[in-house]
């Protein structure tokens, strides 16, 4: 599967993003799918997994951060709120056909990423 995230950009602290990323394929709604960030000098980390209605948040994220999916038009979305400058990074959405995963070596495809950043 290919993957191809959009909708980043620049906001004010407290704004709202929402983060696309369309796949190709017929399988889509098989596919684990996952939001992962990666800030300068640091490792990537986990935002929101999503499988069928199941989702999962890192902390730093839940109750701000929403993931859904819409398998018809093979595309997983991640709606950002209460953005704060600590959000800044590149996102990126990811792709696994195993169970819920955190991790980044759960995932077996991945987009090219979209730039967020949040100024204060």
């Amino acid at each position: 599967v290919q993957l191809q995230a959009s909708g980043g950009g620049l906001v004010q602290a407290g704004g709202s993003l929402r983060l696309s990323c369309a796949a190709s394929g017929r399988t889509f709604s098989r596919y684990v799918m996952g939001w992962f960030r990666q800030a300068p000098g640091k490792e990537r980390e986990f935002v929101a997994v999503i499988r069928s209605i199941s989702t999962y948040y890192a902390d730093s994220v839940k109750d701000r951060f929403t993931i859904s999916r819409d398998n018809a038009k093979s595309t997983v979305y991640l709606e950002m709120n209460s953005l704060k400058p600590e959000d800044t990074a590149v996102y990126y959405c990811a792709a696994s056909l195993s169970g819920l995963d955190y991790r980044v070596t759960g995932y077996d495809y991945w987009g090219q990423g979209t730039q967020v950043t949040v100024s204060s």
